[in-house]
């Protein structure tokens, strides 16, 4: 993993990660699915279905996918509801407020990136985050993560270098947007995935807390000194 002396920025992935949302998903999709005449999905089987964006979701809910000739009538109702019903029972982790509360006041410049669709990031950092400077989601002519892209904007909207970033995120998404961006990743496991599963994608860094993100990034500032 590449460690940097000089940390001054910190990528946050939002579903999983700062945000607890898998029951206001869950909720839509099931709506969606009754729409149509569809059994439900269970809590655990859209934890390992997100990550991707909805349209991705929608894809690996419905039997046979994009091919099944009531997905975009079961798309489209998800995304009525959701619109709705987003933040029912969504909530910030615990901890994760204090944590953006302090390394905003240490100095670090926060962004959020997410495979949400961009209006709603941008709500829901409002709602929640306003620590955190920058917050992007999915947008037309953009290619969502595990592209590096959103990353990539979020450092040139906060005028940093990648050197100096680190990201974290919840999820094996999140993994691979980190090592497409070239970025150090500290994952989470108070989200969607758990370490046995993060482990098997190559994570090395682990939070179990929120506020063991700012040790986690203090050592690797440590360890790149001596470097």
């Amino acid at each position: 993993m590449r460690t940097n002396a000089a940390i001054d920025t910190v990528i946050f992935d939002l579903d999983g990660t700062l945000l607890y949302t898998l029951e206001d998903l869950t909720d839509s999709v099931n709506y969606a699915l009754r729409v149509c005449g569809l059994p439900p999905r269970s809590i655990d089987e859209i934890r390992m279905f997100v990550g991707n964006g909805i349209r991705k979701l929608m894809t690996r809910v419905m039997p046979e996918g994009e091919a099944n000739p009531l997905f975009e009538k079961a798309f489209e109702a998800f995304q009525a509801h959701y619109a709705v019903h987003c933040n029912d029972k969504t909530r910030a982790y615990d901890g994760v407020q204090a944590l953006l509360r302090e390394l905003k006041r240490a100095g670090y410049a926060l962004a959020i990136v997410s495979n949400k669709v961009d209006s709603a990031v941008k709500a829901l950092r409002d709602m929640y985050f306003q620590d955190v400077a920058v917050a992007i989601g999915d947008r037309e002519g953009m290619r969502r993560k595990p592209a590096p892209d959103s990353v990539f904007l979020a450092l040139r909207e906060l005028g940093k270098e990648k050197a100096q970033a680190v990201y974290v995120g919840d999820s094996d998404v999140d993994l691979q947007t980190a090592r497409n961006a070239g970025l150090p990743c500290i994952s989470v496991l108070w989200g969607f995935r758990d370490r046995e599963f993060l482990t098997a994608q190559g994570a090395e860094s682990f939070a179990e807390l929120p506020m063991d993100v700012m040790k986690l990034i203090k050592s690797m500032e440590r360890q790149g000194e001596k470097q």
